[in-house]
C-alpha cells in the first residue's frame, strides 16, 4: 500500500500552450492517488490559457489552484512561486512538473508506494522519464560531473533496477518532501531557463537521498533540442545555459577549477563557431562572451528576454522562420 494521508500538491508551470497544459491536468485529476491539490503557475500565458480553463470548467474545481503571473519570469522563477506556494501551505509532498508532462495514471502512487519512499533519509523520488514514443529521456536523470561541466547520465544496466539513487533529475517529474525545502530552500529563480533543476537537486542531495522509481513513468512532449548547436532564433537559451552552468560550477564546485575549465571552454566554444560555419557568427560570439562574464560574476535574472532578442534579429533581418 502506498504512503496513507500524505498530502501532495502537484506543481505545473504553463507558459502558451494550452492544449498540452489540459493533458497534463486530466492526467493528474485521474491519478489513482488522488491529489490534495494542483497548483498551476501561469507564466502571463497570451494564448488563450486562462480562457480555456475557464471555459473547461477547470477553474470550478476546488483542488485547482490557478496563479497568473504579471509577467514570464521563465521555468525556474515559475517553479520557485509554485514551490514556495506549496510549502507555505503545508502539503507533504510537491510533484513537479512542466506542461507539457503526462504522467501515468498510477505514477504518483508507484511513487509512494515504492520500497524508498519509506526511507527515513528519503527527500525525493522521481518518475522515470519517457519521450513522445515511449523511449527513456536518460539524461535528465543522474549525477553532476563537476569535471566535465555537464550531467552524467545513468548507465543502462541502472534502469534494470526497481529503483536506484540519483543526485540529480529534471523538474519533470521529480516529488519533493517538503521537509526538505526547510534545508535546501527554493529553486534559483533567478536562473531563469535550464539547469535550476539540476542546481536545486544538487542542494536537496545534500539534505537527503533522492531515488528513481522505475515503474512510475512520466511521458515528457517536449522537442528536443541540440544544445551544441542551437539555431540562430534559440541562441539566447544558449547564453542561460552556459551562465548557469558556470554559477551552478561556482557555487557547488571548486571555485578556481570552474574558472579556469570555463575559460577554457569559452575558447572552444568560440573556435567551433569559426570552424563549423555557423551563421551569425558576430552575434553568437557576443551572446557567448556575455554569458561568459554574467557567470563568472554571478549575475543573475531574466539578462536577456526572449521577445527582445527575437525582436532584436527580426531589426537586423536575420530571424530564421
Amino acid at each position: 500500500m502506498a504512503i496513507d494521508n500524505q498530502k501532495v500538491a502537484a506543481v505545473v508551470v504553463t507558459f502558451n500552450r494550452k492544449n498540452l497544459l489540459i493533458e497534463c491536468l486530466d492526467a493528474l485529476l485521474n491519478q489513482t492517488y488522488k491529489l490534495t491539490s494542483i497548483i498551476i503557475i501561469d507564466n502571463a500565458s497570451t494564448d488563450g490559457t486562462y480562457e480555456i480553463l475557464k471555459e473547461k470548467g477547470y477553474l470550478d474545481k476546488s483542488v485547482v489552484d490557478y496563479v497568473r503571473l504579471k509577467e514570464n519570469i521563465g521555468g525556474a522563477g515559475g517553479f520557485h512561486e509554485g514551490i514556495k506556494r506549496g510549502y507555505e501551505k503545508g502539503y507533504d509532498w510537491l510533484w513537479i512538473m512542466d506542461d507539457d508532462a503526462e504522467p501515468k495514471l498510477d505514477a504518483l502512487e508507484k511513487l509512494l508506494n515504492s520500497e524508498p519512499a519509506r526511507y527515513k533519509n528519503t527527500i525525493g523520488l522521481t518518475c522515470l522519464k519517457v519521450d513522445k514514443n515511449g523511449s527513456i529521456e536518460k539524461v535528465h536523470r543522474g549525477y553532476y560531473n563537476f569535471k566535465k561541466f555537464k550531467p552524467e547520465p545513468l548507465s543502462d544496466d541502472m534502469y534494470s533496477k526497481e529503483f536506484c539513487k540519483v543526485q540529480y533529475s529534471s523538474f519533470v517529474g521529480l516529488l519533493i518532501k517538503s521537509e526538505a525545502i526547510k534545508y535546501a530552500g527554493l529553486p534559483e529563480s533567478g536562473f531563469f531557463i535550464w539547469f535550476d533543476d539540476v542546481e536545486y537537486c544538487i542542494r536537496l542531495s545534500k539534505v537527503g537521498d533522492i531515488f528513481l522509481i522505475r515503474d512510475s513513468v512520466i511521458k515528457h512532449k517536449d522537442n528536443i533540442i541540440n544544445e551544441k548547436r542551437l539555431s540562430i532564433n534559440d541562441y539566447w537559451k544558449g547564453y542561460y545555459g552556459t551562465r548557469n552552468t558556470i554559477i551552478l560550477n561556482l557555487k557547488h564546485g571548486n571555485k578556481f577549477f570552474t574558472i579556469f575549465y570555463s575559460t577554457y571552454k569559452l575558447f572552444r566554444m568560440l573556435f567551433g563557431i569559426f570552424y563549423f560555419n555557423d551563421d551569425h557568427k558576430f552575434i553568437r560570439i557576443i551572446y557567448l562572451l556575455k554569458a561568459y562574464y554574467d557567470g563568472i560574476f554571478y549575475k543573475i535574472g531574466k539578462r536577456i528576454d526572449p521577445i527582445k532578442y527575437k525582436d532584436e534579429l527580426k531589426r537586423k533581418g536575420v530571424l530564421n522562420d
